[in-house]
């Protein structure tokens, strides 16, 4: 087991760093906007049909004001749009099986999901959307949820590497680049890709199908393959069928699971490259992300284990293997499965291939722990990234309290107001998730949901507003989340948890933007050796044990000792 974990891991994360690197070196062309003149030349085209005079580097910059008011309205708009199409899918075409339209709430909860880029799904995709909704809908809404939390990020690098500026980019040129030159290309490739492995493309209507004992199935159709590259690649996570990445029309062979893995990791990784050599200094990016690394090893390496170890109980029944099978496919295997769940829940996809509800109850716990330290561990698509910087940000004001100096990033001083943006996007997301939890767990209709008793009930609980406060969407299934209640509560904590980190961070860009650097002296920590990334490591794993010990004792742990000690 230990070898071919160690295999395993260690070529995704070989094959990831090869394809990430230069796919770095592109994006941080786009983040200085030097576009090759073809590529110019068409995006002109593009301007002029959407009525735009001005192309390109000749559209005025943004303060940080104007950027975030971009980014808020262009979310809300795809809000509406989305809510729309919701609550009217049954008068709406493509629609075979004649689905009606959702009702309010469980709308509600979706158009905020998929524009917050969390894709918490309180219903099953066959059984409910037309292929209308799926397309129009929802994969429009994985495109521009991707393409915002990019946009955020590549304001924050060009903040960091500019000097007495006042503006960080112009937001409709970023989504518009972001998504016609790095998000489509690159689902198209893997759309190919998918459908080369089995995964389904057609409009076709359901079919019945007999089955060999003379019963008869009916089997859901649809544009998957499409809509499964952008799901991945943009940190999306909301599956086509309710079984996600499980389902064989998704995620049909071993070698289609290793690429989805890829692919959640692909654009996190390469905005650590992109990121060093914005800034001029490579080794920053690659700080990042040995920091990222080394955190996502030691929760791979501790969810494999106890999967593996799995129930105690099955070796008192002599079983051959004590592995926990429960709730995985068999095409995947508990290796296979157990990994993919820790990238799913590092990166902020929300996209599963088993089912966490079913993991050991330690096993559970570091996919909920991921997500609750701020999905910081390569994290969703710019997200992760603008995340991390916050820890970074933190790290190096907690060094400069310990030897006495101002703190000081890339050579820009970090001041009062940078601090108070920082403590307010840290804590914004466990707020939500330990009030969200408790009031659940207060009121009758929060306790309607939880089919389970005791400390795995309150892992649901906890695990449910874990997701979707930090825009993940992955769910412990044996809540009963499609109620008028836990729809309106999970979308609140989706929407806050989305926005209420992304108003600070713009903030925290504006300021740096306008700093100039200052001259190194030899008393400042380097912020790209093993010391500082150590620090790095410990303030991440600091602020989860404070945050969130407590609940999890309550919760997991408790579970954990609870089997152990009864075995």
């Amino acid at each position: 087991m230990a070898t071919n974990a160690f295999l395993l891991i260690a070529s995704f994360l070989l094959v990831l760093m090869l394809l990430a690197k230069p796919l770095g070196h592109f994006i941080a062309y786009l983040i200085d906007g030097d576009m090759p003149r073809a590529i110019s030349k068409s995006e002109s085209v593009f301007w002029r049909l959407s009525g735009i005079k001005q192309i390109g580097r000749d559209l005025p910059e943004m303060n940080y004001r104007q950027y975030a008011i971009a980014i808020f309205m262009f979310n809300l708009l795809g809000f509406g749009l989305l809510f729309v199409i919701l609550l009217c899918q049954g008068s709406l075409p493509l629609n075979p099986q004649h689905y009606p339209g959702m009702s309010w709430d469980l709308a509600f909860n979706t158009a905020i999901s998929f524009v917050a880029n969390t894709n918490w799904q309180s219903y099953s995709g066959e059984n409910t959307l037309s292929y209308l909704s799926q397309m129009v809908g929802l994969t429009v809404q994985n495109f521009l949820s991707a393409a915002t939390g990019i946009a955020v990020v590549f304001a924050l690098i060009r903040a960091f590497s500019r000097h007495g500026s006042k503006t960080i980019g112009n937001a409709w040129v970023d989504l518009a680049r972001i998504t016609l030159y790095l998000l489509l290309p690159l689902s198209i490739v893997l759309a190919l890709f998918f459908v080369s492995q089995g995964v389904i493309q057609n409009f076709s209507p359901y079919i019945l199908s007999s089955n060999l004992d003379s019963s008869s199935q009916l089997l859901p159709m649809g544009p998957v393959a499409s809509q499964e590259a952008i799901k991945l690649l943009g940190t999306n996570g909301g599956g086509f069928f309710g079984a996600n990445s499980s389902h064989p029309f998704e995620n049909p062979t071993a070698l289609s699971n290793f690429v989805q893995m890829l692919a959640i990791f692909l654009i996190p990784t390469a905005l650590c490259f992109a990121f060093g050599r914005t800034v001029s200094d490579s080794k920053q990016g690659h700080a990042l992300l040995w920091a990222m690394a080394i955190i996502f090893v030691i929760a791979a390496a501790v969810v494999i284990h106890e999967e593996y170890v799995g129930n105690p109980f099955l070796g008192e029944l002599h079983a051959t293997s004590t592995a926990n099978l429960e709730g995985k496919e068999n095409r995947f295997g508990t290796l296979g499965s157990a990994l993919y769940a820790v990238v799913t829940t590092a990166a902020s996809c929300g996209a599963v291939n088993s089912m966490h509800d079913s993991y050991t109850a330690l096993g559970g716990m570091v996919p909920m722990w991921l997500m609750q330290i701020g999905e910081v561990v390569f994290g969703g698509v710019g997200s992760g990234l603008y995340g991390m910087l916050l820890f970074v940000l933190l790290a190096v004001f907690l060094a400069g309290l310990m030897i006495g100096r101002t703190p000081e990033y890339l050579g820009k001083k970090i001041e009062v107001r940078e601090m108070k943006m920082v403590a307010l996007a840290i804590l914004v997301t466990p707020t939500l998730v330990l009030l969200g939890t408790t009031i659940s767990l207060m009121t009758e209709a929060g306790r309607a949901g939880i089919l389970n008793p005791g400390a795995h009930g309150f892992s649901e609980v906890l695990y449910a507003f874990s997701s979707a406060a930090n825009n993940n969407g992955s769910a412990f299934a044996g809540l009963s989340s499609n109620t008028p209640y836990y729809n309106v509560m999970l979308a609140l904590a989706m929407f806050f948890g989305r926005f209420g980190v992304i108003f600070p961070v713009l903030a925290i860009a504006g300021s740096m933007a306008v700093k100039k650097p200052q001259a190194a002296s030899l008393a400042a920590l380097p912020t790209h050796g093993p010391l500082f990334i150590g620090l790095l490591i410990m303030t991440v794993l600091l602020i989860g044990a404070l945050t969130f010990v407590p609940a999890l004792a309550l919760g997991p742990i408790a579970e954990h000792l609870q089997i152990w000690l009864a075995a």
